[in-house]
């Protein structure tokens, strides 16, 4: 999409802040009543040259490792150079960018990690037609694959997006599976699930009803999840498993992930919070290969790429 949008509307950027807000707030609360044990932890930070954001973190928790549930809104009356460079007209426009970001890194190996975001970018210009478009989705990145878990991910996702046109849900999962890929490792980051950016094709309004139900279902599809199997049994041997693959997470967010290059590029991003996505505990091993027919051989050759889960 090219992020242009002329139709006469009332874009409403308040109306997605308090949204983003809840959501926030929502998810944190389902979490922590799962893990039991630890709260979400709150650091509240304001902009110097315009926005403040609010992150919230878990660490050490009965279920939760370690998590980061983020809500920033940033706002300026021009974009910075690395921002416009590529998008001329931009230039001399003021902007607001919102998101909720959040990555979950459980403790339990069978419990996969799961990553969400759900941005908003609106620039205006007096006497033009605003740009805006909507951005976001969630993959699921397991260590010890269930297909059951992997059925239910993507149901859950497809059921979010039928409600506002069947076309979404191949369309969102075709561009998850090419995002959340790592060409270095010729591999899929997980098991895919949504993912959209400068989307503002309908009208306003129903694009931010259809990015509501997409954010509301991330819990729903994750929640279950946990629930499922973070009580599984498991070994240092899977742990030593988790902690390998974890490796790739970091080297996706450093290298690929674009939302975490221009928040460090841009200037616009708190280091702290963009970082807060890397897991507690990794490790890479020189040309690990797993033993054929195990567990862990099976993540490779059952789970990772790109396939139909419905």
């Amino acid at each position: 999409m090219s992020g242009e949008n002329t139709r006469s509307q009332q874009v409403d950027a308040d109306a997605v802040k308090a949204f983003l807000l809840r959501l926030q707030n929502s998810i944190c609360d389902r979490l922590a009543s799962i893990d039991g044990r630890q709260t979400f932890h709150e650091d509240a930070w304001q902009r110097e040259s315009g926005g403040s954001g609010i992150t919230r973190v878990i660490s050490d928790g009965a279920v939760f490792e370690k998590g980061g549930v983020n809500f920033s809104h940033v706002f300026g009356d021009s974009l910075p150079p690395a921002a416009s460079a590529s998008r001329p007209e931009m230039a001399g426009r003021s902007f607001q960018a919102m998101g909720v970001s959040l990555v979950i890194h459980p403790d339990n190996p069978f419990v996969p990690t799961s990553h969400a975001n759900f941005r908003f970018f609106i620039a205006e210009k007096e006497g033009e037609a605003p740009v805006w478009w909507f951005g976001g989705g969630y993959d699921l990145t397991p260590y010890y694959g269930n297909v059951e878990d992997c059925q239910h991910w993507h149901r859950v996702a497809k059921a979010a997006c039928d409600a506002h046109g069947e076309h979404l849900y191949p369309r969102f999962k075709k561009e998850c599976d090419e995002y959340f890929y790592l060409p270095h490792r010729q591999e899929t980051r997980g098991i895919g699930g949504l993912f959209f950016d400068d989307f503002n094709e309908m009208p306003f309004e129903q694009s931010f009803a259809m990015v509501q139900q997409l954010a509301d279902s991330y819990v729903e599809a994750y929640a279950p999840v946990v629930e499922a199997r973070k009580n599984t049994p498991f070994t240092e041997q899977h742990k030593q498993f988790q902690r390998y693959r974890r490796g790739r997470y970091v080297e996706f967010n450093l290298v690929y992930d674009r939302g975490t290059l221009f928040g460090l590029q841009s200037g616009l991003g708190r280091v702290e919070s963009i970082l807060m996505s890397l897991p507690p505990e990794v490790r890479w091993v020189y040309d690990w290969h797993p033993e054929p027919d195990s567990e862990e051989a099976r993540l490779y050759t059952d789970f990772l790429g790109a396939r139909d889960w419905i």
